[in-house]
């Protein structure tokens, strides 16, 4: 598989990464622990180098589960995790931000324990706290890259500003955001300002939470457990209305001999060299599919027709609850 380059700093990472969130946590029930350990350690296998986790998921369950699979590969991979939501006495997340620099290195200690690592390839800020000035934050990650703890340091969901400042104190690798087809708002203030500090940007659902595959309707039911459930955007009407983009991407995946999931992704990858989609996935062949958008060739022609066609498409539902968009830094 072909690398791409975060940052000034030179994170090498494979073109195509692997979010693990799905694998224990928000999409319904984790898969069973010997599967999730097989298809982690499949995945590298077939190229990949890049893995992406955060305390919260599961919580921490998550971050164990992918020290435990790629533990045969240190030195060969690099693992990305999350700090920034509190947690109680007895580890259980408050729904609160708390990046005091204090709990960063607490909780940082906890993630290299439970991912059996000396180092954290890269270490991102999960949301911004606003009870936190981000130069404090970037400082701190600064003092745990000195140490030796970590290696890199990214912001995940945040704004221009926020970026600007924690950078002028600790140079950022990356910035993670949602990022798809049916989500372009880094197109018009993210991207070019990363563009222009030198800093790499990681694509999260970058097929739409899965709407993007085609294999999701108004008629599909998530389980009880999936918090597509509580997403404005995934409501029966909504998804019903967003099949534009889906007809879009599927018509021209079928003349490119493509799956609608991997038009999508080589449309993301196709936008800056810098980018990296990390879609998540529980199964083999889905992982395997995903992958073959790295053979996915778009023209210039093809990537004018897309953004024409859907510049004419409204997309339906915000993308978080109510609750979650207030994280949102921007």
């Amino acid at each position: 598989m072909r690398k791409r380059v975060l940052g000034k700093d030179g994170l090498e990472v494979s073109g195509l990464g692997l979010g693990c969130m799905g694998l224990s946590h928000g999409y319904g029930p984790a898969t069973g622990r010997p599967d999730a350990v097989a298809l982690l350690r499949a995945a590298v296998e077939r190229g990949v180098t890049f893995f992406d986790t955060a305390q919260i998921y599961g919580p921490f369950t998550n971050e164990r589960l992918v020290g435990e699979a790629l533990a045969p590969f240190h030195g060969q991979v690099a693992i990305a995790t999350k700090f920034g939501f509190a947690f109680d006495a007895d580890g259980k997340p408050t729904g609160a931000l708390d990046s005091r620099p204090a709990s960063i290195r607490r909780t940082t200690e906890g993630s290299l324990q439970r991912l059996g690592v000396e180092t954290i390839d890269l270490l991102y800020q999960h949301r911004v706290d606003p009870n936190v000035p981000i130069e404090d934050v970037a400082g701190t990650v600064q003092e745990l890259i000195t140490e030796g703890k970590v290696k890199h340091f990214g912001l995940s969901e945040a704004g221009v500003r926020t970026i600007r400042r924690a950078h002028a104190v600790q140079p950022v690798t990356a910035v993670q955001s949602e990022y798809s087809l049916w989500w372009r708002e880094p197109e018009a203030e993210i991207l070019p300002t990363l563009e222009a500090l030198g800093i790499g940007f990681v694509a999260f659902s970058p097929l739409g939470k899965g709407f993007l595959t085609g294999k999701i309707d108004e008629t599909t039911t998530f389980d009880s457990s999936d918090f597509r459930n509580t997403v404005p955007r995934f409501a029966p009407e909504n998804r019903s209305a967003n099949q534009a983009v889906v007809d879009l991407i599927g018509g021209i995946a079928a003349r490119k001999g493509a799956t609608p999931a991997q038009l999508a992704l080589s449309w993301v990858s196709a936008q800056r060299p810098w980018i990296v989609p990390i879609p998540g996935t529980t199964k083999l062949h889905r992982l395997e599919e995903n992958l073959g958008a790295a053979n996915v060739e778009l023209t210039p022609g093809d990537l004018r027709e897309i953004d024409t066609a859907a510049s004419r498409i409204t997309v339906h539902g915000h993308r978080y609850s109510e609750g979650a968009q207030k994280m949102i830094d921007r």
